[in-house]
């Protein structure tokens, strides 16, 4: 079975400034992934090049052994909240169908068992109720909560999540939280971008550290470490983990 994630030598530039240089990585099987870098690391970056939103300067990336349009409809993206223009005049039921169109195609209208699928994912998001309010009279928690919902629409095999913890309230983030449990306990695999440090290690079961270079890969328990984290952050760092308490030191 070929790996749902692969990249080699990934190089991303913005106006010949690089952003991520040489990143090589992949990703196996039913894998709950947090990427984690200091602002500026190229995070997002690394999403939107895996997907084909920015271009890449070099490098090549596969998913599930071919290239992203190839298999997009096994693919499922979460962007940042703030990169969603939340005025756009539509409910929250059309915004979850909107996650149906890889299966319907753009030119036929979602039928019946479209319109249910969307509703179950609403349903798990605890947003049915909203089905029919308009996107820009919800929450910031409620809008999350709405995408995340049309990604799960997708009946995607892996997910990017940029950020989706990011602004929400505590519920919403035990939702999400569940939510991603679900996918992974179901052989999904899911690579969120993440900022909170804290959480990492209770959250997620891989993790990829990250400075514009590749730093370190691996299962959280061996790779949120100390010294990784001192080489992706620098300066001092005081982060919290389940399994101890530590200061990272640096100049």
């Amino acid at each position: 079975m070929e790996q749902p994630l692969d990249v080699q030598h990934l190089t991303v530039a913005y106006h010949n400034k690089p952003v991520l240089k040489d990143v090589t990585f992949s990703v196996p099987d039913s894998t709950l992934l947090a990427v984690v870098g200091p602002n500026g690391a190229g995070k997002s970056t690394l999403l939107k090049s895996i997907l084909g939103l920015v271009p890449k300067t070099a490098g090549d990336v596969k998913l599930f052994g071919q290239p992203y349009r190839r298999v997009r409809r096994r693919i499922g993206y979460v962007p940042q909240r703030e990169s969603v223009d939340w005025d756009f005049p539509t409910n929250a039921l059309d915004v979850v169908l909107m996650g149906r169109y890889g299966h319907v195609g753009w030119v036929k209208r979602p039928g019946k068992r479209d319109k249910a699928i969307a509703m179950e994912c609403l349903d798990k998001v605890g947003m049915a109720d909203y089905a029919g309010r308009q996107i820009s009279q919800l929450s910031g928690g409620q809008q999350q909560r709405v995408f995340l919902a049309r990604a799960l629409a997708q009946e995607a095999d892996l997910y990017f999540m940029d950020e989706p913890f990011s602004g929400v309230d505590a519920a919403t983030e035990a939702a999400i939280l569940n939510i991603l449990k679900t996918l992974n306990g179901e052989g999904k695999t899911v690579v969120v971008v993440h900022h909170d440090l804290q959480t990492v290690s209770e959250y997620f079961d891989w993790v990829l550290l990250l400075n514009m270079r590749k730093i370190a890969i691996g299962p959280t328990d061996v790779t949120f470490t100390p010294d990784n984290l001192q080489k992706t952050y620098g300066g001092r760092l005081t982060f919290v983990t389940k399994q101890t308490e530590s200061v990272a030191k640096g100049g």
